[in-house]
């Protein structure tokens, strides 16, 4: 019999990518979201699609007493979205939180042998003061003078849900620490302290096809953890099969990619002619990069999962990515958001 998988926040950037491994897997899948930009999408997966918002429970109902084998959490409410006119606090809570804890019920009633959760790594922030990889035993370290604070502190929350289900209701709660996941679709843009900007990662790609040389600022030594969107959905798949996993897990690359790395792995797969191309650092100029890595010994050892691509392996695949058109709808979602806001 097929395993019936149910994800919330399926319409985003990583839900989109999950759905399509899930139909190809041969699953029952259901999808559901607050937006209705992921509809055509799912229709085009042959997957059915409700549209939910989380913080109200009586909303629900609309899965007309369904019942799943797991339970798939990728619904956030995030800083790259926010604009400083659009700012509460009280979102965060509401989304990540109430959200949370009304999606947990909702498995309960329904008898869901598992969720997995999707939460971001930021709550480890205040350990990054560190070189040495972070592991799960690590625990948190949230900071308080962020942008990423509200944030960090509704998801520690949201996790800490996750854990009281599993212990008071025996609901199998596995929760996945991301890094940033790279991958096509919501990489041009985002909010940065509520300010619309164009991400780092998207003006090295604008420059290198342009052949203008990419300005690398600060210590170039400085990198961070980042992880390809088709290994996160790879640890989900094998997630969805383990009869055993449980707790946290550090879904990342395990390596801390560098950003003069970055620079020059970019330049050589998208400078737009056969010359050399030019990577000019600037010391004197800060960056702003933050430096973090993880260890990812835990997912290697209980989950059999550890990543298949390199940065370059990235890249080249999300140049495919974008060719193919299958996820162009993401792009046309985020400048939506944008124009929403003006």
């Amino acid at each position: 019999m097929k395993k019936k998988i149910l994800v919330f926040g399926s319409a985003g950037f990583m839900g989109s990518y999950l759905l399509n491994d899930l139909s190809k897997s041969g699953y029952d899948v259901t999808a559901s979201d607050i937006s209705e930009a992921g509809e055509e999408f799912c229709k085009s997966l042959g997957i059915r699609y409700v549209n939910v918002d989380i913080t109200r429970y009586e909303e629900f109902a609309k899965f007309e007493n369904g019942s799943y084998d797991t339970v798939i959490h990728l619904a956030a409410h995030q800083p790259a979205n926010v604009s400083k006119e659009s700012y509460d606090p009280a979102d965060y809570v509401k989304v990540n939180v109430l959200g949370t804890l009304n999606i947990l019920k909702f498995c309960k009633e329904i008898g869901a042998e598992k969720i997995i959760y999707a939460s971001s790594h930021r709550n480890t922030q205040g350990l990054w003061i560190s070189d040495d990889p972070i592991s799960e035993s690590d625990g948190r370290a949230v900071k308080y003078d962020t942008e990423y604070s509200m944030f960090s502190i509704s998801e520690s929350a949201a996790q800490d849900c996750v854990e009281y289900y599993s212990h008071q209701h025996g609901l199998r709660g596995i929760i996945f620490r991301l890094p940033p996941v790279y991958g096509y679709g919501p990489h041009t843009e985002i909010y940065k302290d509520g300010v619309r900007i164009k991400t780092g990662f998207q003006i090295f790609i604008e420059r290198a096809m342009a052949c203008e040389p990419l300005e690398v600022w600060g210590d170039a030594n400085k990198g961070r953890d980042i992880v390809y969107v088709k290994d996160v959905i790879e640890a989900f798949l094998k997630t969805i099969e383990s009869d055993s996993a449980k707790g946290l897990y550090n879904i990342t690359s395990g390596k801390r990619l560098t950003l003069m790395e970055e620079a020059n792995t970019i330049a050589k797969v998208f400078w737009g002619n056969n010359e050399v191309p030019k990577i000019i650092h600037r010391p004197e100029k800060e960056n702003g990069i933050d430096n973090f890595c993880y260890d990812i010994s835990k997912a290697k050892q209980e989950l059999g999962w550890e990543p298949k691509f390199s940065f370059e392996d990235m890249l080249y695949d999300y140049v495919k990515e974008g060719k193919s058109m299958q996820y162009a709808y993401l792009l046309e979602k985020r400048l939506n958001m944008f124009d929403e806001e003006q």
